[in-house]
């Protein structure tokens, strides 16, 4: 039974955690939940956010998210490997230390979404997916393991190094230290390749996901191994002979997971990624191979059938040159692609979408202001503004010849001199009626005698009438009722 695409378990479960006062626990288990969609944004951020906190324990963290890959539903167990990796893709570096120092690891190298499999798989909802998920599951979990292994052995991250001719770690290494660094970066490449899928297996936002960060991360882990791999060659005729025969193994591994590399990226372009976003993959000559085994071959003292001869020597290095070519441009290419921030999940929005947005908000800000800037709309706008405007200096002409009601003034019997009145009071600035308000009830005493004596009888008559009214009225409103309030 499911609420709004969540599980009771997963409400039942975060209104356990928000009792409790575990806020870090309710985040894991909202980026984990039940429903068969990738992690949230608004989680995931949230949860990057909390590794650059110092006060915010990176162990604790980390084993909320092992203890739920332990759960028996798949998209829980998937959901939780995915946070792992984006939290080591985009979190602080303490993350991925504390994973790499500690025993903590994701056993899952058996695991099998039993409860979907006992059914059927037609007791729930996508039962049946849980089953063809669950080796994907494992090969993800080992990749991560082996992630955690290559930070271990190198303490750095190979998806994080400088890469590239004039800055790239693994291209200014010195032989000794790059042929123990390769076969580690080898091994964390095979982990990631096996992961193997194709593109009908990519069925689900869980699986997807977990996809786009694998991709990013080859892009990431080719350059480095590309750049790694033209270092070698530019120094494998300087080599002794264990080196170069060591240089040779991983060349030829090289050219085996070339191929590997280049079938994820068909897949990657299967599954709706732009063929422009996908580096091109430029392949050494294959004369390359034949010159080093015969160089190899020649360390170790045996008969091949060219000498090594000036004309060879000089064969061998054009060899490596246009295979150090064909690579370099290689290593731009995935250099470029890894740059990018196109695939970057921590980015609410494409970059390229954004700056549409933009162009549009800025094409109809420009719309707006020659529209406010044409004579006809000018004039337009003028009125309109006079016209509702109650701080002009001067009335609109419109209404300058209209007679202004005074609320506050008494009846005049000379209806000249009131509209004289009237049309001096228009003349008035607004500034001066603000500033030089008087006794709003004093005309009544500049009035004629005549007007003014009738006046003043008629206010003493409504005088006396009031008194009157006040004491014939139950409701005394005088001191009767300051009387009665001071009895009570």
């Amino acid at each position: 039974m499911t609420m709004a695409g969540q599980t009771i378990n997963d409400r039942l479960l975060a209104a356990r955690h928000s009792l409790a006062g575990q806020g870090l626990a309710k985040s894991v288990c909202k980026a984990t939940t039940e429903e068969c969609i990738g992690p949230k944004k608004k989680h995931l951020d949230y949860l990057v956010h909390c590794t650059n906190e110092p006060n915010v324990s990176i162990p604790h963290l980390a084993n909320l998210l092992i203890e739920r890959s332990q759960n028996a539903n798949w998209v829980v167990v998937y959901k939780s490997l995915i946070t792992t990796h984006h939290l080591m893709a985009y979190g602080n570096e303490r993350f991925m230390q504390y994973l790499a120092s500690s025993n903590s690891t994701f056993n899952l190298s058996s695991f099998l979404d039993k409860g979907t499999v006992q059914d059927g798989g037609m007791g729930v909802p996508g039962g049946r997916m849980g089953y063809d998920m669950s080796p994907f599951i494992r090969r993800y979990a080992k990749y991560l393991n082996e992630k955690s292994l290559s930070y271990r052995a190198m303490a750095f991250d190979f998806c994080k190094v400088k890469r590239g001719k004039e800055e790239g770690s693994l291209r200014s290494m010195n032989a000794d230290k790059l042929l123990k660094t390769l076969p580690v970066l080898q091994a964390q490449l095979d982990a990631l390749l096996e992961f193997d899928c194709q593109s009908n297996d990519l069925s689900n936002g869980v699986i997807n996901m977990s996809f786009m960060l694998l991709f990013r991360d080859l892009i990431r882990l080719f350059a480095c191994y590309n750049d790694g791999i033209i270092n070698l060659l530019e120094k494998y005729f300087d080599m002794n002979k264990k080196q170069a025969r060591d240089a040779l193994d991983l060349y030829k591994k090289f050219l085996v997971r070339m191929d590997r590399v280049g079938e994820f990226l068909k897949v990657a372009e299967n599954v709706g990624i732009d063929k422009g976003d996908i580096p091109d993959l430029t392949k050494a000559p294959s004369s390359l191979l034949d010159a080093l085994e015969q160089h190899l071959a020649t360390l170790e003292g045996r008969k091949v059938s060219a000498a090594n001869t000036p004309t060879q020597s000089s064969s061998n290095q054009r060899n490596v040159k246009s295979a150090v070519t064909a690579l370099s441009s290689t290593s731009s290419a995935f250099g470029t692609a890894a740059a990018s921030t196109k695939f970057d999940t921590t980015n609410g929005i494409d970059e390229q979408l954004k700056a549409q947005v933009l162009a549009e908000e800025e094409a109809a800000m420009n719309q707006y202001k020659s529209k406010v800037s044409s004579p006809t709309s000018s004039g337009a706008a003028g009125a309109s503004a006079a016209l509702t405007n109650p701080f002009l200096s001067s009335p609109p002409a419109a209404q300058a010849g209209q007679p202004i009601v005074d609320l506050f003034g008494a009846a005049s019997a000379q209806p000249a001199a009131a509209a004289a009145a009237t049309q001096a009071q228009a003349t008035t600035k607004a500034s001066d009626d603000l500033l030089q308000l008087g006794n709003p009830f004093a005309d009544m005493f500049e009035a004629s005698a005549g007007g003014a004596a009738g006046a003043t009888g008629n206010a003493g008559d409504g005088a006396a009438n009031f008194d009157g009214a006040a004491g014939s009225s139950p409701f005394d409103w005088g001191a009767a009722d300051d009387d009665g309030g001071a009895a009570q």
